[in-house]
């Protein structure tokens, strides 16, 4: 327990009822749990396996076996240190004589129960059937079955009886989804009892992560596990439940001191993350919220930089500070591309500071949302280049042939696959194997002969000829443009449509500048689309919603896009609900370790259209008026320093002068 605070020792140590730990950002909270979990078994005596311990994200729960690890050695293998919905799978495989399912049943990602509800909705646009399922997984969350549901409107009425008829499906394909895998443990739980004191006798002490986001369902499952001796450690901030959403209630926090009148509450305010001026930002903003606990974080790690808030022209004018500006710091501090970040409202934002990244050719990743790469659209055109690049990629090859869509189907690749199979070798290689014709009926073999033939007189072409040229007639020869605008809503496929003319674009123009054949640059796109496989130690700026970024620091963070409209978002502006998009900036304040950049922009492009933006409001709440905040660039507010764009040209000529002698 060396190097622990007052609160955090009293915290592991306390075992006398229930426990809530109130964690402020940055509190060390993951050590809290992880020492909790060594005290339980070294002091306590208690057996590994009757420890258990949720998170909410497989990251998280890596990290903490991996600290346990450290601590108790081979011990904290045998501790159920899991997700939720780990745990949730964990209990329907060994209860599923129980729950009616068979011991094999299957568990249905996000893509597989989206390709039901299309199934089961063939005439709805996609925008209701999205909104269909997301409805149905926010009941589930709730606990609510489809007789017990109220609707409130056509969308319900109509979001209920597809309920009905997808808990019908799910029964006959012996399947859960992700939602069931908690559901459908505490209804057993809730009406066995002898499961429930089975399970019961195997959880001695629970400790659960990130109370706050918490759902109603997530929430019961805790209370029917620990049962009446109430033997668990809650840890959670009200400051950053930012999840209501997906279902998250930080009403669970409120919840627990009326549910438990011994529940026992201590607070860890000690900051070991940023410097003072940082906490005392999201301090001042988080304040103008109503407190469910009130609690003030502090920290000892120095005054520290003043947070500097730059007023923008526009969208494209922010992306070239913020890169410029990273880009220059980085070089005065030797630092490292990784101690960077980039945080935004919504993933939108990203794309124009992809594109300054890649002009400057720095190395980036990206988490919260889709990189420009990993767009369906882009991957569909990648899948046609990682296949001319390499023809015995199968996973290329299934998607190019099945896209556009062109008499290829499950039939045809499942037989091909046989062939392909026993012969061992690639999908693309048995089209034209000898013998094929006996293990693929004549009309499906003719179609995919012709898909081959025309893969091959590309990749001939792809030697020879500019790629923008080749990229132009693939599109043509495949007809993609068509086939976005029959499949999808106008406005979808013209979006996708524009993607995809920006990719072919970027890469005619690599191709000229870099004097490179498609074939060389079909190489160089499997490469980026590799981006989003390296490991977190990869040193590169890192681009983030602020909902990704929850559990992450960086030592450097320029929080993107802070404008009335974005964050607090137009939707919660306009519905009063402004106390979660203040949680979000308190978030993405406590994020920064060492330095804090803001901006935001007088003007932005929305669709074909230039607003006007105004400042966020939460700018004004973080500012004490002290000099711990400097405002810069055209429309900064005025008791700030004005921008001196002199000094700031000749701040850029001194950075280049020195790149130039290095």
């Amino acid at each position: 327990m060396s190097g622990l605070n007052p609160p955090q020792r009293e915290a592991i140590r306390y075992l006398d009822g229930p426990l809530l730990v109130l964690a402020g950002a940055g509190s060390g909270k993951t050590r809290v749990i992880t020492e909790k979990i060594a005290w339980l078994i070294g002091e306590c005596g208690m057996a590994p396996a009757h420890v258990c311990a949720i998170t909410f994200t497989n990251k998280a729960a890596r990290e903490m076996r991996e600290r346990a690890t450290k601590l108790v050695g081979a011990q904290a293998s045998e501790v159920n240190i899991s997700t939720f919905h780990a745990l949730g799978a964990k209990f329907l495989r060994m209860e599923a004589r129980a729950i009616g399912l068979k011991p094999g049943f299957s568990i249905l990602d996000a893509s597989d129960t989206s390709a039901l509800f299309q199934e089961m909705l063939k005439d709805a646009d996609k925008t209701r059937v999205k909104l269909i399922q997301q409805r149905i997984s926010l009941w589930k969350n709730a606990l609510l079955g489809p007789d017990e549901v109220a609707p409130a409107d056509d969308l319900e009425a109509g979001a209920q009886r597809v309920y009905a008829e997808y808990e019908r499906t799910l029964k006959a394909y012996q399947a859960v989804d992700f939602d069931d895998l908690i559901m459908k443990p505490v209804q057993l739980l809730e009406q066995d009892e002898e499961v429930a004191q089975r399970w019961r006798s195997r959880i001695w002490h629970l400790l659960v992560d990130e109370y706050q986001d918490t759902n109603r369902c997530q929430n019961r499952l805790m209370r029917l596990l620990t049962g009446e001796r109430a033997s668990f450690t809650a840890v959670g901030d009200d400051d950053q439940s930012i999840y209501a959403w997906r279902g998250a209630d930080v009403e669970n926090l409120r919840q627990l001191q009326q549910d438990f009148p011994r529940l026992k509450v201590i607070k860890l305010e000690q900051n070991y993350r940023s410097t003072t001026r940082i906490l005392k930002a999201a301090n001042s903003v988080i304040r103008h919220n109503p407190k469910l606990f009130d609690k003030k974080l502090w920290s000892d790690k120095g005054h520290g930089d003043a947070i500097r808030v730059m007023a923008c022209r526009d969208d494209a004018h922010e992306a070239e500070w913020v890169v410029a500006r990273l880009m220059a710091h980085k070089f005065e501090t030797r630092g490292h591309w990784r101690d960077y970040a980039i945080l935004y409202r919504g993933n939108f934002q990203a794309r124009q500071f992809e594109q300054q990244l890649r002009a400057h050719k720095v190395p980036y990743v990206l988490s919260g949302g889709q990189s420009f790469f990993d767009k369906s659209e882009i991957k569909d055109l990648t899948s046609y280049l990682r296949l001319l690049a390499n023809q015995d990629d199968d996973p290329a090859f299934i998607r190019a042939a099945t896209t556009p869509k062109r008499g290829i189907g499950g039939t045809t690749l499942e037989a091909l696959g046989h062939a392909a199979g026993r012969r061992h070798i690639s999908l693309f290689a048995a089209i034209f194997a000898p013998g094929i014709e006996l293990d693929v009926k004549a009309p499906q073999l003719a179609v995919l002969r012709e898909f081959g033939n025309f893969i091959n007189r590309i990749e001939y072409r792809a030697q020879r000829e500019p790629a923008g040229q080749v990229l132009a007639d693939l599109l043509k020869a495949i007809g993609y443009e068509a086939w976005l605008f029959e499949s999808l809503e106008p406005r979808d496929a013209e979006s996708r449509w524009g993607n995809v003319r920006e990719f072919t674009g970027w890469l005619a123009a690599k191709g000229e500048e870099e004097k490179k054949n498609l074939l060389e640059l079909a190489q160089t796109v499997a490469l980026i689309t590799m981006l989003d496989k390296q490991d977190e130690n990869t040193d590169a700026v890192q681009l983030a919603t602020l909902h990704a970024a929850k559990g992450l620091e960086f030592r450097h963070v320029h929080l993107v896009g802070v404008e009335e409209g974005s964050l607090p978002h137009r939707e919660s502006i306009d519905a009063g609900n402004i106390e979660e998009e203040r949680r979000l900036m308190y978030v993405g304040i406590t994020r920064a370790q060492m330095s804090l950049n803001i901006s935001w922009c007088a003007k932005r492009k929305q669709g074909r259209e230039i607003v006007e933006r105004a400042a966020s409001r939460f700018i004004a709440e973080m500012d004490g008026g002290d000099g711990d905040i400097r405002h810069e660039g055209q429309g900064a507010v005025p008791s700030g320093p004005t921008f001196d764009k002199t000094a700031g040209n000749a701040r850029l000529a001194n950075f280049k002068a020195l790149l130039k002698k290095t």
